[in-house]
């Protein structure tokens, strides 16, 4: 029996930019019906057509765009959602559309645009684009989208014509309650991330047989570098991991230390956001919070068995997110002169060593030393186990 392979879509930006070169066409020849157009991803190297759902003039010089989010076979929560980009003719004294006084933001004022030196393409977050607030609150809109739009509508523009492009999801700021985007420092709405125009099915099961493929051909490597999602990549890239060494793992962790294991690796270096990782700690290898949680559980336990009074043993277990709970510890060590929050990290950090490597010797009889590596919102490293040390000065 043959199954299916997980079919892939497109990530967000993809669709911002179908929508931002459809209504740069109709402002151009105003069209009465344009049903798709030709996006080049630049990330892989390939042309796809991706659908519009409406375009229309909006007032003079500007007109709106529609698509909508397909994401392939994936748990994404942007599965159908409108993307709109309003495009307008952009002079050297026009300010701020009326349109956007009003309806793009519901009377709220629109973030700071984006827009490189002598660009002709000004890029701007409306509603439902979240803020970087670490970032002086520019728009979310990152270097891959940046470029996507830039190098795609740049074609479609002579040498003195310039434009502003607004990207507005009209329900990015209710889907945004339902991300960890915050944690990350993104309020207000969602992201336009990615490194790439391709959204990879991570959560089809059909996706982790292409992970343990890549393992397979990685395990040549006596120390392999096992992330979870993009910012653990990205981090790990700055600390100047070769990337040959780095294996994407989403939520699959369980599995994957297991394929290590069959694959005789010798060790494992885990790296990834502490809200994730923390799961480990108290044995549960399949990350994705729709299926288990237990994080302030986790974190509680590990406070209890430091000593915390029942007070700030309370305080753990409310908390709302990881990154509230770690924000409580430092407080707490802010105010007594204390290292609470290396303490607790530190012992979930050893933790999530011991039971990787019990996992794996009670799936498969071997022995494989597995580290770990934890940042937070801000990607700094909050702590490096016993073993993570050794290991991250190994790849490094």
């Amino acid at each position: 029996m043959t199954s299916t392979p997980p079919r892939f879509g497109y990530t967000l930006p993809v669709f911002a930019c179908a929508a931002a070169i459809a209504a740069l066409r109709w402002l151009r020849q105003e069209q009465l019906e344009i049903n798709a157009v030709s996006v080049d991803l630049i990330e892989p190297a390939d042309t796809v057509e991706i659908p519009i759902e409406q375009v229309a003039k909006i007032g003079e010089g500007m007109a709106l765009a529609i698509t909508t989010s397909d994401p392939g076979d994936n748990l994404d929560l942007t599965r159908n959602t409108p993307i709109w980009v309003l495009v307008e003719w952009l002079e050297e004294d026009k300010r701020q559309s009326p349109f956007l006084n009003g309806v793009a933001k519901g009377e709220q004022s629109v973030h700071s645009s984006l827009q490189t030196p002598h660009s002709s393409i000004r890029i701007k977050g409306g509603e439902g684009i979240g803020r970087m607030v670490n970032a002086g609150d520019k728009p979310a809109i990152y270097a891959y989208a940046q470029r996507l739009l830039q190098e795609n509508l740049q074609r479609l523009l002579s040498p003195e014509e310039k434009i502003q492009v607004t990207i507005i999801l009209p329900f990015g700021r209710s889907l945004a309650q339902r991300t960890s985007n915050a944690a990350f420092g993104v309020v207000d709405g969602l992201s336009l991330l990615g490194t790439t125009g391709i959204s990879q099915p991570l959560s089809a099961t059909g996706q982790l047989e292409a992970f343990r493929e890549e393992l397979q051909h990685k395990a040549h490597f006596d120390c392999l570098v096992f992330c979870v999602g993009e910012n653990g990549l990205d981090l790990a890239r700055q600390l100047g991991i070769h990337p040959d060494r780095m294996v994407k793992t989403a939520n699959w962790l369980g599995p994957m230390l297991v394929e290590a294991g069959l694959q005789q690796v010798k060790s494992i270096l885990l790296f990834g956001y502490h809200g994730k990782l923390i799961k480990l700690a108290g044995g549960i290898f399949h990350t994705h919070h729709h299926l288990a949680d237990g994080r302030m559980e986790i974190l509680t336990a590990h406070c209890a068995k430091l000593g915390l009074p029942t007070a700030a043993l309370q305080a753990i277990f409310q908390s709302a997110t990881a990154e509230d709970a770690l924000f409580y510890l430092r407080q707490l060590d802010d105010a007594n002169g204390g290292a609470i929050a290396d303490q607790v990290y530190s012992s979930l950090s050893e933790a999530i060593d011991t039971r990787s490597q019990a996992y794996i010797r009670t799936m498969i009889d071997t022995q494989v030393t597995v580290g770990s590596l934890l940042f937070d919102r801000d990607r700094r490293i909050i702590v490096k186990s016993q073993n993570g040390a050794a290991l991250l000065y190994q790849v490094c």
